[in-house]
């Protein structure tokens, strides 16, 4: 919903920051405030609270805004009924890659760093929900398998609404999933097929050597690598089930010492 992603805008702007830029401070009460004093434009919040708030729904419905990986408390306060979420993930370097041709202001590092808090934020601001975790390969592995999954998990465990019918059509799924989109993980893929390897985390899961933007032996080319393997940590964590654990000790990138000033 395009008034949700607005109103999330508008939310982050009272704050000097927006998607891309000082997301790590958040301050979901602030955000509150600002809304109760009328210091911000909520005209976009009030419809998309027409639409979540109605009682009458009998569809599920689905909202997707990355931004309400930092948000979702806010909007918790607001919603008369607790959500069901669908956490995905997906590998930091292609999210970075991505970000970097979407972006030409945005580095491999800065998109790196964005992995990061979205993801941290997305897990922590989530905590006390029902949730059903997936992840982008398994759905780009056997899409109508995982869909389907994802949808059973959702009505059995978390009771959200049944669609209207128990089985996803294939042609419903082929609709919005196309494996043949997934440029950036080619890439990365064909990448790390002749890449040495920068360090083993175990259970397979390893970080590999990539495409640089800084010339070796830079403060720049550490930073770089420093956030690299703090995202690959993360990812393998995911991988591995650590990073959904109450007590996961997620990095303090407020207080990183980055290396080398940003030119």
């Amino acid at each position: 919903r395009i008034d949700v992603v607005l109103q999330n805008d508008a939310f982050f702007a009272a704050q000097g920051m927006g998607w891309s830029y000082n997301v790590l401070k958040y301050d979901s009460e602030k955000a509150l405030r600002d809304k109760l004093q009328g210091m911000i434009n909520f005209d976009e919040g009030k419809r998309a609270l027409q639409f979540l708030n109605n009682h009458h729904k009998t569809l599920p419905y689905l909202q997707k805004d990355p931004r309400m990986c930092i948000a979702l408390p806010t909007w918790l306060k607001l919603l008369d009924d607790e959500p069901a979420v669908v956490f995905t993930y997906r590998h930091p370097l292609e999210v970075a890659m991505s970000l970097k041709k979407r972006e030409s202001s945005i580095t491999l590092e800065h998109g790196l760093r964005l992995w990061i808090v979205y993801n941290m934020r997305a897990i922590q601001n989530s905590a006390r929900l029902c949730r059903v975790f997936s992840t982008n390969e398994a759905v780009m592995t056997d899409p109508a398998r995982e869909v389907q999954r994802i949808k059973n998990q959702l009505t059995d465990t978390c009771n959200v609404i049944p669609p209207p019918k128990s089985l996803m059509p294939q042609e419903v799924v082929d609709s919005f999933i196309d494996p043949n989109l997934q440029h950036n993980s080619k890439e990365r893929r064909n990448e790390e097929k002749t890449s040495s390897i920068l360090k083993d985390f175990g259970d397979g899961c390893v970080a590999k050597e990539f495409d640089r933007e800084y010339k070796k032996g830079s403060d720049n080319y550490e930073a770089e690598t420093q956030i690299f393997l703090m995202a690959m940590q993360i990812f393998c964590d995911f991988e591995n089930g650590k990073a959904y654990e109450a007590d996961y000790e997620w990095p303090d990138l407020a207080h990183w010492q980055r290396p080398a000033r940003i030119n």
